[in-house]
């Protein structure tokens, strides 16, 4: 049974800005896509960890969607948030965007949804809170959630 109390999705809400150096891109200079995939598994741990205040682990990475490519030389700006919980779980949102510092121009790059799962110091799962959301994208993403855990769901009964 799911703790009774809930937080804002707004407190899970992290952000954190990289920089584009050239060892971390590919010979077009556009930033490797599994360099962007380690940022966005770090930043969901953040998330999900400021959501229960407990260790979390990453149990599945169930969309990486890359949509343009940062450059060397732009920031990278990630953005996550809990969106859904489950008893000993968490949905995490992330968004990417790139921003060129030099003219200013933003162009969203990557959206993700990972499940993270609060453990203790065994190693075993244990509840974590539920969560409320406050502005429309994130009553969107909550509403939509279960969808997202069905669909998870299927594909793990497939395996």
């Amino acid at each position: 049974m799911q703790m009774e109390n809930k937080q804002p999705m707004e407190q899970s809400r992290t952000v954190q800005t990289r920089l584009v150096l050239p060892p971390d891109t590919n010979h077009l200079q556009t930033i490797f896509g599994g360099k962007v995939m380690g940022y966005i598994d770090e930043i969901a741990a953040l998330s999900a960890m400021k959501h229960c205040s407990c260790v979390v682990v990453t149990a599945s990475m169930d969309s990486v969607d890359f949509l343009s490519s940062a450059k060397a030389g732009e920031a990278l700006e990630l953005e996550a948030f809990v969106t859904s919980t489950g008893r000993t779980s968490m949905e995490v949102f992330v968004r990417v965007h790139s921003h060129d510092l030099l003219t200013n121009e933003k162009r969203l790059t990557t959206q993700s949804f990972l499940t993270m799962v609060a453990v203790n110091e065994e190693g075993q799962p244990i509840e974590v809170p539920g969560v409320v959301p406050g502005t429309e994208e994130e009553k969107r993403l909550h509403e939509s959630a279960a969808v997202r855990k069905e669909y998870r769901k299927k594909r793990s009964d497939m395996l």
